[in-house]
C-alpha cells in the first residue's frame, strides 16, 4: 500500500509541476496563438494528472487539503477544456450527459464544502473559511454552466470566457497547492492569497474579450 501511495505521490508532484510551469507561461504570454494552444495541452494533462492523483492520495490517507485541490482542479480543468467543444450552445447544440454529471457533482461538492466549512468555523476552526470560500466559488461556476447549457448565456463568446475563467481557476488551485505544500505563507492566508490576487485578472480578461449577444 505504501508503495502505491508513493507512486501516486510522484504522479501528483509531476503533474502539478508541469501544470504550474505551463500555466505560468500561458498566464504571462499572448493568448490564442499556436504556442498558447501547445503549452495549454501540457497544462491540461498535467492538471488532470495532478487532480486525479490528489483524489486518490486523499482517500488513501485522508487529507482535506488534497481533496479540495483534487475536486477543484478536475472540475476547472475539465469544464475549461469541454467549453472548447461547446461553442454552439446558443445555436441549438446540446451538452452531453457527461457535462451535466460533471456540473451536478460539483454542485453537490460545493454545497458540502459550505456546510462542512460552517461546521468547522463554528467551533472557531479558521480553516472552515477556506471550505466556505471555495464552496461559493464552485456554486457560482455551476450556475454559469446551467446558464450556458440551457442556452441562456449572456455573451456571444461564452465558451471563450468560460475556458479562460476555468483554466485560470485551475492555475489558482495549482499555485495554492504549491504555496501550501512549501509553507511559504502562514495559516489560511496561503490558501486564499492566490485567489485574491488572480481573481481580478479573470475579471479584467473577461471584460476585455466579452462579446455581448
Amino acid at each position: 500500500m505504501q508503495t502505491l501511495f508513493q507512486v501516486f505521490l510522484v504522479l501528483h508532484i509531476t503533474g502539478g509541476a508541469v501544470g504550474l510551469l505551463s500555466g505560468t507561461i500561458n498566464i504571462i504570454r499572448k493568448k490564442g496563438d499556436k504556442k498558447h494552444k501547445l503549452v495549454g495541452k501540457f497544462f491540461l494533462y498535467g492538471m488532470l494528472l495532478a487532480g486525479f492523483s490528489a483524489l486518490v492520495l486523499s482517500v488513501m490517507h485522508p487529507n482535506y487539503f488534497l481533496f479540495i485541490v483534487g475536486v477543484f482542479t478536475l472540475y476547472m480543468t475539465g469544464t475549461g477544456e469541454r467549453y472548447l467543444y461547446l461553442k454552439k450552445l446558443l445555436s441549438g447544440q446540446k451538452p452531453i450527459l457527461f457535462d451535466w454529471i460533471f456540473a451536478g457533482c460539483m454542485l453537490l461538492f460545493g454545497l458540502a464544502f459550505i456546510v462542512f466549512g460552517i461546521k468547522l468555523f463554528l467551533p472557531q476552526e479558521k480553516f472552515g473559511i477556506v471550505f466556505v470560500v471555495f464552496g461559493f466559488i464552485s456554486l457560482r461556476f455551476v450556475y454559469t454552466d446551467w446558464q450556458n447549457y440551457t442556452g441562456k448565456a449572456k455573451e456571444k463568446n461564452y465558451w471563450l470566457l468560460a475556458h479562460l475563467q476555468r483554466m485560470t481557476g485551475a492555475y489558482i488551485a495549482s499555485l495554492t497547492a504549491f504555496l501550501v505544500v512549501n509553507k511559504i505563507l502562514p495559516g489560511i492566508i496561503v490558501w486564499l492569497l492566490p485567489t485574491v490576487i488572480l481573481t481580478p485578472l479573470i475579471t479584467i480578461w473577461t471584460r476585455k474579450y466579452r462579446v455581448e449577444k
